[in-house]
């Protein structure tokens, strides 16, 4: 009888044992390139899709931004990068600090030189501010052990990982790319990640880390932030990868082929060999991790999220990746720039296989994360972040669906997209651009690739729309981008 009753109590044992969290972030992975999103991708992602079958899928998330500083930030302090100030990527050109010492106006964009475009980008605070409460930082004060590995690009040093609540730092630094030594592969002349053995690589090294860190840290609450350098550029991929997927598009007759974007051209087909070497060798990441739960005991309490930091590279730097049906892509207010792949595993709450359609942004991690762990709120810090907990429980639940989800990127975009702000209402998305283009409406339920412009069909709901994403940008205390005197129009005729 006393077994019989321990058996009982089982269940609830289980569920008192204090919520581990592993987060994966991926640098510049669009929609469109995994599985669960996309059967048709080029791409293989078999490890991300047996955590979309034992979990959540979400359809509708998405960054903070469409560049990957600002939305890093979003999710470590639960607020919009509007807010803090942190709306462009750490290192682009800023009134704020020095010029890149590699800066050169004559290449900045398709719009000669930076100080002759239309209008002046706004400046930008280029370091996450110390006086934030950071998610790391939160779980810490709980208990937690933490641990980061990979990218961190929210400012050089003095605000690094370890300046900002996680205990164990591998590999994040100031930069936004693996831009030392081999880059991809080891030696990684990263001051931050000791070098492996020559041509070991980045992604699997950051996963052994990651492994590393869960098996001595299984008996305690930890938080294990893998934040992949992956699969930003340099475009490097595995040799024996690139050569697979060299094969694959020649079995499948893919060729590249690109259409406009203005002022760029965006890339419309996925076959990009290099492109997809890293994608695999990322998900092959993902798996060794999720893995090493099992393995370690700790995955029936362990809170798994995987989100990419802004939408795929379709217009620039080699533009390996196609967004499509999704318009535009990195660097763009289109859904191509910000919605992003979301998978999320709560063990025993979360219903495996389920899709949730409600739309999320990335300042509703940190207080779902701590709702899930039952942990105290932090409501002057989540200013403009949601707990999505009761989604997980169940995707049907209300959430307040016809919340404002709101985007402001006061600059040029290095992938050809132009200054604005968005809002997201229901169905509905309102873009307000900083330049000739103006203010777009789109209905996303019925033109999710935002080919329709309901501005003039809908001037009611147009015109309610603009004032609250005004309102945002107010209250936010938003910079903004200002006239440009030295604007020449003759040679900004076409938009």
């Amino acid at each position: 009888m006393k077994l019989l009753a321990l058996l009982c109590l089982l269940p609830a044992l289980l569920s008192a044992k204090t919520l581990n969290v592993v987060f994966f972030l991926v640098d510049d992975l669009g929609y469109m390139d995994v599985s669960p999103n996309n059967p048709e991708t080029f791409y293989e992602t078999p490890n991300i899709e047996a955590l979309a079958k034992s979990g959540m899928r979400f359809t509708d998330a998405y960054a903070a931004c469409p560049v990957c500083s600002p939305t890093r930030s979003s999710i470590l302090t639960g607020q919009y990068p509007a807010r803090t100030h942190n709306t462009d990527y750490f290192g682009a050109a800023n009134a704020f600090s020095t010029l890149p010492k590699n800066y050169d106006p004559a290449k900045d964009g398709k719009f000669g030189k930076a100080d002759k475009r239309p209008v002046r980008p706004a400046p930008y605070h280029d370091q996450l501010a110390a006086d934030h409460t950071t998610l790391a930082e939160a779980l810490k004060a709980q208990g937690y052990s933490t641990f980061f590995a990979g990218k961190w690009h929210l400012g050089q040093k003095g605000s690094w990982p370890t300046d900002h609540g996680f205990d164990i730092n591998m590999g994040g630094r100031g930069h936004g790319g693996p831009y030392g030594g081999k880059k991809y592969f080891s030696p990684y002349g990263n001051e931050n990640l000791p070098d492996g053995p020559d041509g070991e690589h980045l992604p699997d090294r950051l996963a052994t880390e990651t492994v590393k860190f869960i098996a001595d840290h299984k008996d305690k609450p930890f938080l294990a932030y893998l934040s992949f350098y992956s699969v930003h550029t340099p475009l490097m991929g595995r040799p024996d990868l690139v050569e697979k997927y060299k094969q694959k598009a020649k079995d499948l007759g893919l060729k590249p082929n690109f259409a406009e974007e203005f002022p760029r051209q965006n890339r419309t087909v996925q076959e990009h060999a290099i492109y997809a070497a890293m994608v695999e060798a990322m998900d092959l990441a993902v798996g060794k991790v999720l893995a090493a739960l099992e393995e370690n005991g700790v995955a029936d309490n362990t809170l798994v999220i995987f989100f990419s930091d802004n939408g795929g590279l379709s217009t620039s730097e080699g533009s390996p990746t196609s967004n499509l049906p999704l318009r535009g892509g990195k660097g763009w207010l289109y859904e191509g720039g910000i919605r992003e792949p979301l998978l999320v595993r709560w063990p025993g709450v979360t219903k495996p296989g389920t899709t949730c359609h409600t739309p999320l942004i990335s300042t509703d991690f940190f207080p779902t994360i701590l709702d899930a762990a039952d942990l105290p709120a932090l409501p002057k810090q989540h200013l403009d972040g949601t707990s999505f907990a009761s989604l997980l429980k169940n995707p049907a639940a209300d959430l307040n669906t016809t919340r404002a989800l709101y985007w402001d990127y006061p600059h040029w975009g290095n992938q050809g997209g132009t200054p604005g702000a968005a809002l997201r209402e229901g169905d509905w998305k309102l873009i307000a651009f900083d330049y000739q283009k103006g203010s777009e409406l789109y209905n996303l339920a019925d033109d999710p690739g935002e080919q329709h412009n309901l501005g003039e069909k809908e001037p009611q709901r147009f015109k309610a729309m603009q004032a609250k994403l005004e309102a945002l940008r107010t209250s936010t205390g938003a910079f903004r981008t200002s006239p440009n005197p030295d604007f020449d129009p003759d040679k900004f005729s076409k938009w």
